[in-house]
C-alpha cells in the first residue's frame, strides 16, 4: 500500500485536466491497482472501457480523448470496488467461459478457468449427435450446463440450483445466448429429479474447508457455492451418495474438487460404489477434477 502512495503521488496536487485524458487515467488506474490485482492493467483497461461505455479497442486509439466528470466518477467508484477485493466479474457483470459471455451477480461464483476442464471431460464422453439427459448440480450461473447444451445441442440439460437467485441469473444467460435445451430446477443437489435418470452428472460443488484461510480472499462470492465442511468434502460425498439413485447404468460423474483433495475424493466414491475413478489435472497442473462411473449392475 506505502509503494501505491508514493506512485499516486505525482497525481497530488495537479489540475484535473492534466490527468483526465484516457492515457493518463489509465496509468493512473493501474498505479491504484498495483498490489490488488494480479493483472492490474487489464482490469485498469476494462473498468476505464466499462466507464466511458467503450470498447477496450478505443483506449488504444484515442488515448488523447478527454474525460468528462461523470466518467471520472465511474471509473473511480469501480477502482474503490475492486480495491476492497471485489472480483472483476462482478464489477463489470460479466465473465467469459467456454466462449460464452455469461451475466454474473454475488449469488453466483465466478467461472474460473479451472471449471472449463469439467466441461471438456464431459464433453469428451457425449457424442456429438447424442441426445441424451445431462445433468448439471450446483449450477450457479448455469456456466457448466451452458457450455454443454451449447456444445451438445441435441441433448436435455437440467441445471439445478438450491438458490433462487443464482437460477434466475442462469435463466437470463440462457435467454442472452439463445440456448433453448436446458431446463433450471429450483433445489437442493439430486432432490428436484429423484424420479429422472442421467447419463451424465456435471457439477462443481462446494469444496473449501470451513477453516480454509482462502476464503478471506473468497469473500466477496457466496458462501453457500464455496464451504462445504470442516473438510471441504460434505457435499462431494452427498454428490458420491446420491447420485447413484439417479444415474443410467454406466453413467458418467464428473466433479470439481479442490487441489489437495484427488485421493479423498477417490475414496469416498469407491465407498459408494462408482468405478474406473479417475483424476484429471487442470492446466496449472493441478489434480482438480475426477471422474467415475456407476454400474447398477455391481451393487449388492
Amino acid at each position: 500500500m506505502y509503494a501505491n502512495l508514493l506512485t499516486l503521488g505525482q497525481y497530488a496536487n495537479r489540475p484535473m485536466s492534466e490527468i483526465a485524458s484516457i492515457e493518463k487515467q489509465l496509468a493512473y488506474a493501474t498505479s491504484r491497482l498495483r498490489g490488488v490485482s494480479e493483472s492490474a492493467r487489464l482490469d485498469a483497461e476494462l473498468l476505464l472501457a466499462r466507464s466511458i461505455d467503450m470498447p477496450r479497442s478505443y483506449l488504444f486509439a484515442h488515448p488523447e480523448d478527454i474525460l468528462d466528470d461523470d466518467a471520472i466518477g465511474r471509473l473511480e467508484h469501480a477502482l474503490a470496488r475492486r480495491i476492497s477485493g471485489e472480483p472483476m466479474a462482478y464489477i463489470t457483470g460479466s465473465k467469459e467461459f467456454w466462449s460464452l459471455e455469461l451475466v454474473v451477480s454475488p449469488a453466483t461464483l465466478v467461472p474460473r478457468p479451472e471449471t472449463e476442464l469439467l466441461v471438456d471431460i464431459a464433453l469428451r464422453e457425449i457424442p456429438r449427435g447424442a441426445d441424451w439427459d445431462v445433468l448439471d448440480l450446483g449450477t450457479g450461473s448455469g456456466a457448466i450446463g451452458l457450455a454443454i447444451a451449447r456444445d451438445r445441442p441435441l441433448c436435455r440439460v437440467t441445471a439445478v440450483d438450491v438458490s433462487p437467485d443464482a437460477l434466475a441469473v442462469a435463466r437470463e444467460n440462457a435467454r442472452q445466448l439463445t440456448i433453448p435445451n436446458v431446463d433450471f430446477l429450483e433445489g437442493d443437489w439430486t432432490a428436484p429429479v429423484v424420479n429422472r435418470k442421467f447419463r451424465v452428472i456435471a457439477s462443481n460443488p462446494p469444496y473449501v474447508a470451513s477453516g480454509d484461510a482462502a476464503l478471506e480472499a473468497l469473500r466477496a462470492e457466496p458462501a453457500i457455492a464455496l464451504v462445504a465442511g470442516e473438510d471441504g468434502l460434505d457435499s462431494i460425498v452427498t454428490l458420491a451418495r446420491d447420485c447413484r439413485a439417479i444415474i443410467e447404468d454406466g453413467g458418467l460423474l464428473v466433479l470439481e474438487h479442490g487441489a489437495e483433495q484427488k485421493d479423498a475424493v477417490a475414496e469416498r466414491l469407491l465407498s459408494y460404489g462408482w468405478e474406473r475413478i479417475q483424476c484429471y489435472d487442470d492446466y496449472a497442473g493441478h489434480p482438480r477434477v475426477t471422474s467415475a462411473y456407476f454400474s447398477s449392475s455391481e451393487t449388492t
